[in-house]
């Protein structure tokens, strides 16, 4: 815990130069000293006891205190005070967010680095970091679909859901563009937040699924759902696994990227958001900054500050010490040279 002392700041620090007059004044008590002393000359020392008194030797004590009050006092002048500041935030807007993942596998393709899965991965991890103030969930789809985190606040949830997700074959393979968004739309038709987003993600056509994609694009605009849609893939043909040779090892060879593109823009056309290509890593991080900024919660931030001024303490010190080099003064040291 920082010490109140460590955030000590000062109003006036430029009246510390007058601590230059500090030296002067113990060089101008030095040199007065011996004239401050009475002497007496007398022919012989003898029959008198020569040494000097206790009260003597400690009078300088009587300067020490009032240089030490001087100190205060200029430090006090300096106006010492620390500061603390409360910080309130308020969310104004809310945004319920779901990323639909496309698994399949050809998702495992590797025109993007290391692959399309592991890339949409990595931003869609930075994207959640970046957005602390909404509710993110995640749906994956492949030849079916379902929920693999409600849309939930805690980003270590979405996060670890992120993180969690692999080809592993569990999921019928294909792409059923249609269901995945359907699950999606399932997750926030009941979100009572004020905007609702889903970012759904495929590199391929839909051919799987009961559910057609126009008609779960009719239900988002029904809910007042926008999506946003990209496509993942290079032009042309990508290395891409054609046969499964062992434990998470395929044969990969180059196959051509077929996208139905005009099927996402149509999606993202009619419930009010974009369609993106990604033909590789950079395109891809350049798409979920392009999609936070359009969907930005507005935040205000409330700074309650509050400061205490501690130059009171140093006035009383000082004044302390004057008092006491005074009783001294007028007392103990009255007949002292």
């Amino acid at each position: 815990m920082m010490k109140w002392w460590n955030s000590i700041e000062f109003v006036n620090p430029e009246l510390f130069w007058l601590f230059l007059l500090l030296p002067v004044a113990i060089a101008w008590y030095v040199w007065t000293r011996k004239r401050e002393q009475a002497q007496v000359q007398i022919s012989s020392l003898k029959g008198f006891q020569v040494g000097t008194s206790i009260w003597a030797r400690l009078r300088p004590l009587l300067f020490i205190l009032r240089l030490l009050a001087i100190a205060l006092i200029i430090t006090a002048l300096a106006r010492p005070q620390t500061t603390d500041v409360t910080t309130k935030t308020k969310t104004t807007e809310g945004i319920d967010i779901v990323l639909a993942i496309d698994v399949s596998a050809s998702m495992l393709a590797r025109d993007l680095k290391p692959d399309r899965l592991e890339a949409t991965k990595e931003v869609a991890t930075d994207f959640i970091l970046g957005r602390p103030n909404d509710r993110i969930g995640v749906v994956v789809y492949a030849g079916e679909s379902y929920t693999k985190t409600p849309i939930t606040t805690d980003e270590t949830i979405s996060l670890r859901a992120i993180e969690d997700i692999k080809f592993d074959g569990i999921l019928e393979n294909g792409t059923a563009i249609g269901m995945g968004l359907a699950t999606a739309v399932n997750r926030l038709k009941d979100s009572k937040a004020l905007s609702r987003v889903i970012i759904l993600m495929t590199d391929g056509v839909n051919n799987s699924g009961f559910i057609d994609p126009k008609i779960a694009s009719e239900l988002a605009l029904e809910y007042g759902i926008k999506v946003y849609t990209i496509g993942i893939g290079t032009n042309g043909t990508a290395p891409s696994p054609v046969q499964i040779i062992g434990k998470n090892r395929f044969r990969f060879a180059p196959m051509p990227v077929e996208i139905d593109e005009k099927l996402m823009k149509q999606i993202a056309s009619d419930t009010g958001g974009k369609y993106y290509r990604a033909t590789n890593n950079k395109k891809l991080k350049e798409i979920y900054e392009e999609i936070d900024k359009l969907e930005k919660t507005e935040v205000e931030e409330f700074k309650f500050i509050n400061k205490e001024e501690k130059f009171r303490i140093l006035v009383f010190i000082a004044l302390g010490f004057i008092g006491f080099e005074m009783l001294l003064r007028y007392t103990l040291f009255k007949t002292v040279a």
